[in-house]
């Protein structure tokens, strides 16, 4: 890598307020014109055409007050005490600099490479929206959690844009197709968590909304979760189960893209339900209604299940949830085996 630090003067303009100006190019520049050369042919040796040099040489003589050089129409130009007094003050300012050029430049490079190695070792994490998967990938240093939809996540991981995936689902039909297709591409599945999904109310649940089909109710604003995400796919699965059309509940186009912002929503009255997992109305103070039962996975490529940071983020996220109300832990396969 090549790095040159080179001197600037920071000047005003009508047009944008700000503009710089090399001072090395300018050096150059004035050192052409000392020598007998036009404006003209000192701007075309520095790459910078005549308009263009002038407009910086008359940039630079406005921000001083003084003037860099004497242009006499049929007679070139012939650069002023001062112009010459600025050549020697740019090349002394730059030899200072040149001193102290290997250690500026040790310590810029140093810096640079340091951080460059942190970020390539930080694993990038696509997982659907979870407290407990927040808070443990958080605690396990080189984990890098980006908030995803369950299917998304997924995606991302097979077409090696993400490390690791998070993704949930809430039926053995469904969770067996994804742990087949995952196998055939050599991608390792962990169990990590079993959650409660079902639906977030106000405290209270004034409206008495007991299940799915008192969403039809029109009355009852629902707020619901994006496309791509695990618990929109529970939805339509419990809406088509129970024969409702979708558009027949009041607020189903409306959509927030995390579990916390459903309970948000709710208690701003911007509706009066949504679907969600039970932690998150506990710690908000609202009501639940339990629906379904489902199991959080965590998928990675074999490459990826031996690095050290895998098997702490896994430990971690079913340490947590064994501590966190509306969690299970799941630990091993056969705990879930009508499941893979």
């Amino acid at each position: 890598m090549q790095i040159e630090v080179r001197p600037t003067l920071i000047v005003k303009t009508q047009s944008d307020g700000k503009s710089s100006v090399d001072l090395i190019w300018l050096s150059q520049l004035l050192k052409d014109i000392g020598r007998g050369s036009s404006l003209v042919v000192a701007s075309k040796k520095s790459g910078t055409s005549y308009r263009g040099a002038w407009g910086k040489v008359n940039q630079v003589e406005d921000a001083l007050g003084m003037p860099l050089m004497i242009r006499t129409k049929g007679h070139g130009s012939e650069l002023t005490e001062f112009g010459t007094f600025l050549i020697q003050f740019i090349e002394d300012m730059q030899a200072g600099y040149l001193k102290h050029d290997a250690q500026y430049h040790e310590i810029l490079l140093k810096e640079i490479k340091k951080i460059q190695k942190s970020e390539s070792l930080r694993w990038k994490f696509f997982s659907s929206s979870d407290s407990v998967i927040q808070k443990a990938a958080g605690e396990v240093a080189g984990i890098d959690l980006k908030i995803a939809g369950s299917g998304e996540s997924l995606e991302r991981l097979l077409n090696n844009e993400a490390h690791i995936a998070g993704y949930h689902v809430s039926d053995q039909r469904s969770s067996k197709a994804i742990y087949q297709r995952l196998s055939k591409n050599d991608i390792e599945i962990y169990p990590v968590m079993k959650r409660i999904q079902g639906l977030i109310v106000k405290k209270g649940n004034p409206l008495q909304i007991r299940s799915i089909e008192d969403l039809v109710d029109k009355k009852v604003r629902f707020i619901n979760r994006q496309i791509g995400s695990g618990t929109r796919l529970l939805l339509d699965t419990l809406l088509m189960e129970e024969g409702i059309d979708p558009l027949e509940i009041n607020g189903y186009l409306a959509e927030e893209f995390t579990h916390s912002a459903i309970a948000n929503a709710i208690l701003a009255g911007k509706a009066d339900v949504g679907l969600g997992v039970k932690n998150i109305a506990l710690e908000n103070g609202l009501g639940f209604v339990p629906l379904k039962d489902e199991i959080f996975f965590v998928a990675m490529s074999k490459e990826m299940a031996a690095q050290s940071e895998s098997s702490k983020l896994i430990r971690k996220i079913r340490s947590t949830s064994g501590e966190t109300p509306g969690y299970k832990a799941v630990s091993l396969n056969r705990q879930i085996q009508d499941w893979l």
